[in-house]
């Protein structure tokens, strides 16, 4: 069996890492037009299985050829290349799935649903961490109930060793980082989709030591079509996003100064706001780190008339051995989770769909255990606080 990687950044790499490790995925193509990016790649992964190849994916008479027999392709590129991918993928008759990262790419992606049934064909989008793994944990738990109240996620990537003024490392994209700070998260209330501003609604959120008490607060696109899917089954849906305390301030102090704006700083460079803030993020808190995910799903329902409390946990520390930072491990394990899932057959059929609604949930829970990413499960009698479920 064939798997096609595209992308040999960091979460590319690691993703073929861990496919790597798979008895009954006998190649693992990776495609990345970077020559360093490349070798990055060979250094880090050793095997007899790994293929690569130095082109650009935008062309698709090149790819075709080398996608072609492939069992699944992972898109680790950046989200506005996934819906051509995608359709490439279908016209060749390859299952596809991606990282995510933008909504309306992604929607445009699950019209393909129709095609896809025809063809036997998985094409799933929004696969990483936060939407992906958090929504596949969000979905498990509603079904363990007869009749949902609320459902509450918290995400977060922070550094372990956090320096002031910002206490803040860049973990992937500069951009994404923007884009969830600058438009508006949808969220169920009352059993009614709304719109409100991100950086708002700021919670103080405990997960012991060493993180003590952290701060949550509403930010774009982690949710993404969980929204619509679970509109009439529950009365509460909302996600925030987790930082040290203070984030949300000073972002609202950069964003009000027009930071974030597209228009452009004078007549004689085409340099826009957003440019310049883009750029000294990535200078002043991007580079290695070592970091920590933390993850709270928790759902509150009733089980046989009784109200009950179901609260998924994991905390994903940086990794020594493996040199792999905890948001690499978090956003690719997941991933590689559901290509392995459908390249393997665990599927069957065809479709476009996020993954919380295609891979079998107890299944890939049990395997992402195994693949070292350890979601605790907690019940509760009545209905308890996301920020503290365990003070009761």
């Amino acid at each position: 069996m064939k798997v096609t990687v595209i992308g040999a950044g960091a979460i590319g790499t690691a993703v073929a890492y861990f496919l790597c490790k798979q008895d009954d995925i006998k190649q693992i193509q990776v495609c990345d037009s970077g020559a360093r990016a490349l070798r990055n790649l060979h250094e880090h992964i050793r095997s007899p299985k790994l293929r690569s190849f130095q082109i650009d994916a935008r062309d698709p008479s090149i790819l075709e050829p080398i996608l072609a027999g492939s069992a699944c392709v992972i898109s680790c590129v950046p989200p506005h290349m996934n819906l051509a991918l995608a359709e490439l993928c279908l016209s060749l008759g390859c299952h596809f799935c991606d990282l995510g990262g933008n909504d309306d790419i992604a929607l445009r992606q699950l019209e393909l649903d129709d095609r896809a049934r025809e063809k036997n064909v998985w094409i799933v989008p929004n696969c990483g961490l936060a939407p992906g793994l958090s929504n596949i944990l969000c979905m498990h738990g509603i079904e363990q109930f007869d009749e949902v109240e609320a459902a509450y996620v918290r995400v977060g990537n922070i550094p372990l060793q956090p320096e002031p003024p910002f206490n803040f490392r860049i973990s992937w994209s500069a951009e994404r980082f923007l884009d969830d700070y600058t438009h508006p998260a949808e969220i169920i209330t009352d059993g009614q989709i709304q719109q409100v501003p991100p950086l708002t609604e700021k919670e103080q959120i405990s997960f012991g030591e060493p993180f003590g008490t952290m701060e949550a607060f509403y930010a774009a696109g982690s949710l993404s079509t969980l929204v619509t899917d679970l509109l009439g089954k529950v009365h509460t849906l909302n996600h925030k996003t987790i930082r040290y305390p203070g984030h949300a301030d000073q972002m609202h102090f950069i964003i009000g100064l027009g930071f974030a704006d597209n228009q452009t700083i004078d007549v004689r460079t085409h340099l826009t706001y957003r440019d310049l803030l883009i750029r000294r993020l990535r200078q002043r808190l991007g580079g290695e780190y070592q970091d920590a995910v933390l993850l709270r799903v928790l759902i509150q329902g009733k089980q046989e008339g009784r109200e009950r409390t179901l609260v998924y946990e994991m905390i994903d520390l940086y990794n020594e051995e493996e040199n792999l930072t905890a948001m690499m491990r978090c956003t690719s394990i997941p991933t590689a989770l559901v290509a392995y899932l459908i390249a393997t057959g665990r599927v069957p059929g065809g479709g476009a769909r996020p993954p919380e609604l295609v891979v079998p949930r107890e299944e890939y829970c049990r395997l992402l255990a195994e693949r070292g990413l350890h979601v605790r499960t907690q019940w509760y009698d009545g209905y308890r606080d996301v920020t503290n479920p365990a003070a009761g």
